[in-house]
């Protein structure tokens, strides 16, 4: 049974985000359909003076000066819906699909929009029906809105298109239908209320924070394991060293660090006698590149959950007033800066883990037999995982390129600057799949040099049941095998959150 989240427009903190992510099945609190009525009714009386509003009776865009007659209203909000869903590619992720939407009835429900409370309760019936649009993934630039994605998941609201229902498509209106539900006329204003705002860029935007927070946390365990296995020292996570730099991030994740460490006999056996002074920076510098990562994402986190809570389609409805105000709040520049950062984040996390398996598979370093297996030569190992590797961090640092930099001017220069979060958002999923594989193979090549260590040796208590939950799914490795399945099974432990899961009851750095 998925669990039911209520929402308070405007106040909906990180952690309901997240969940709605994760299946929660999102409904309106009841006090917000007064605010909803009393924009709807202001734009009735604004629509009763006659005078030419922006998208209420005008044309849209570098259309704005075309003035609609009153017999034209709804033909025209029918109009901007078909006319605007031009998207292509691949349909949304459902979960994402239905995080968007749950932005926009948020969004929606702050009275500022001028829609109807009929269009708010199909939105709300949707999403606890489990209809979901089919809305594909390309074609907005962020700026007016993400129109294209919006228009789509409209589109499927008047019957238009296709909704996945449980696992199936059907047409829109057949599974409106079958659900009891009646597909939407649009009213004055409605069309454009629904397809004007950043909701597709930031719901993209959060999925890949989610993600990224997992996936600090799993490398974090992941970077502990590897220090273990590569008998690497714990002093440089020394609190009095990172209290003199003053990053949160960075104190944060060296006092984790050290707590997954604590109580290892494998740290304990080499405090005496080993003739290395230093570590490699992969090792000796994980507080201070997954502390700054850990800030940025947080920041970012904080940029979209102000996103998430605002109202950003145009023009803006102030029933107090009876005034429709056309201004810019689409323009999703600030959805854009917080995905570069995620970009930025996911790169560094996967560049430093690829760093520590390099270190696990070169004797020279680890002390471990070459490439992790005990019979190199005859055997390869781990030789090509950490190719892979590799390949996927380059993949990664060129998806990393801001993307908010840059612009295409649309509209026949009416917009003529632009914020590409969309795709800056969308980026995200690829990045973090990528990075789900790298993290799997640094757990598999940690556990493998620990396992190489030998002499009945342990890790820490809340890494060794790391190892058991890996040597659960993926056995040691002594001779070579087929590899592809044993990396599968451990990204599959990493995304699902198992292997954090595993360190508990001890606590590793949130984002909020």
């Amino acid at each position: 049974m998925s669990r039911m989240l209520v929402l308070q427009p405007g106040k909906v903190c990180l952690a309901d985000w997240r969940a709605v992510y994760r299946g929660a099945v999102p409904s309106l609190a009841p006090a917000a359909y007064p605010s909803i009525e009393a924009s709807a009714a202001a734009v009735r009386r604004i629509l009763s003076r006659g005078e030419p509003v922006y998208g209420i009776n005008t044309g849209f865009g570098k259309l704005a000066s075309v003035r609609i007659g009153a017999a034209d209203l709804e033909t025209l909000q029918r109009n901007i819906v078909l006319s605007h869903a031009a998207g292509v590619g691949e349909p949304m992720p459902v979960a994402v699909a239905r995080l968007m939407m749950a932005l926009k009835l948020a969004s929606l429900a702050q009275g500022a929009s001028g829609v109807e409370p009929k269009t708010v309760r199909l939105l709300e019936a949707m999403l606890k029906g489990g209809l979901t649009p089919v809305v594909p993934c390309q074609g907005s630039v962020g700026a007016s809105g993400d129109l294209a994605p919006l228009a789509h998941m409209t589109a499927a609201m008047i019957g238009v298109g296709e909704i996945v229902a449980g696992n199936e498509r059907k047409p829109a209106e057949a599974a409106l239908r079958a659900a009891g539900l009646e597909p939407l006329t649009l009213g004055p204003k409605e069309g454009l209320a629904l397809l004007n705002g950043t909701q597709f860029s930031t719901a993209n935007a959060l999925a890949g924070l989610f993600e990224a927070e997992r996936l600090h946390q799993s490398a974090l365990v992941t970077g502990a394991l590897s220090t273990d296995a590569g008998r690497g020292s714990d002093t440089p996570f020394d609190p009095r060293i990172h209290a003199l730099r003053r990053h949160a991030g960075q104190i944060e994740t060296a006092a984790a660090l050290r707590a997954l460490m604590e109580g290892s006999a494998i740290r304990a056996s080499h405090r005496v006698g080993d003739e290395r002074v230093q570590d490699p920076y992969c090792l000796r510098c994980q507080p201070q590149v997954m502390g700054a990562a850990l800030d940025l994402l947080r920041q970012a986190a904080a940029t979209l959950q102000t996103e998430a809570n605002g109202v950003s389609d145009n023009p803006l409805i102030f029933a107090d007033s009876d005034e429709a105000l056309s201004g810019g709040n689409f323009h999703a520049e600030p959805v854009a800066f917080a995905a570069d950062m995620i970009a930025l984040a996911l790169c560094e996390i996967g560049s430093i883990a690829e760093r520590r398996i390099s270190l696990l598979v070169d004797p020279v370093l680890s002390l471990l037999p070459a490439f992790l297996t005990p019979r190199p030569g005859l055997n390869s190992g781990f030789m090509i995982p950490q190719v892979t590797a590799a390949a996927l961090v380059s993949e990664n640092r060129q998806r990393a390129y801001p993307a908010s930099v840059d612009s295409i001017p649309t509209s026949a220069n009416q917009e003529d600057h632009v914020s590409m979060a969309a795709h800056g958002a969308r980026r995200l999923s690829a990045m973090a799949d990528n990075l789900s594989n790298v993290v799997a193979i640094e757990l598999l090549a940690a556990a493998q040099g620990c396992d190489l260590i030998g002499g009945g040796l342990a890790s820490s208590g809340p890494l060794e049941a790391v190892r058991r939950l890996v040597r659960s799914k993926v056995p040691t490795l002594q001779d070579d095998r087929h590899f592809s399945p044993d990396i599968e099974a451990a990204a599959g432990l990493v995304r699902s959150g198992a292997v954090v899961d595993a360190v508990a009851p001890l606590t590793l750095p949130t984002l909020a």
